[in-house]
């Protein structure tokens, strides 16, 4: 098992910025290849960012490509996800997920464990 906790979120104005943080715990994290992804109100689960065991590999989603930037502490078993100039679009829950499978760190469902989800909301 691998237990998630996301910080970071809150209420924001377009252009602005904020950093997500997950903590984990449990298995070694150092395993786990981990992604962020959002849910909006009505809309499906998106892929954000995802980051490789040893952090050499990241892959964006397009619309997050440029402004957001993943990145993992092993030593301290934490991913974090900085959002830069944010806009109105970006508002969702953002969830943290573990995986072991890096072929396809987009797809949602190659994930085994996930956070409670953290809420970001950028006002116009």
């Amino acid at each position: 098992q691998v237990q998630l906790v996301e910080s970071g979120g809150g209420l924001v104005q377009a252009g602005g910025s904020l950093r997500l943080s997950c903590a984990a715990s449990g298995r070694t994290f150092s395993n786990y290849a981990m992604g962020w992804f959002r849910q909006a109100p009505g809309k499906e689960r998106e892929f954000v960012a995802a980051i490789s065991w040893n952090g050499g590999s990241t892959v964006y989603a397009n619309s997050v490509k440029g402004r957001f930037t993943i990145s993992r502490d092993n030593a301290k078993n934490t991913v974090a996800l900085q959002m830069n100039s944010l806009s109105p679009e970006d508002t969702a829950v953002y969830y943290c997920a573990a995986t072991r499978n890096w072929f396809t760190p987009q797809v949602w469902r190659n994930y085994n464990y996930w956070g409670q989800g953290t809420q970001v909301t950028v006002s116009s």
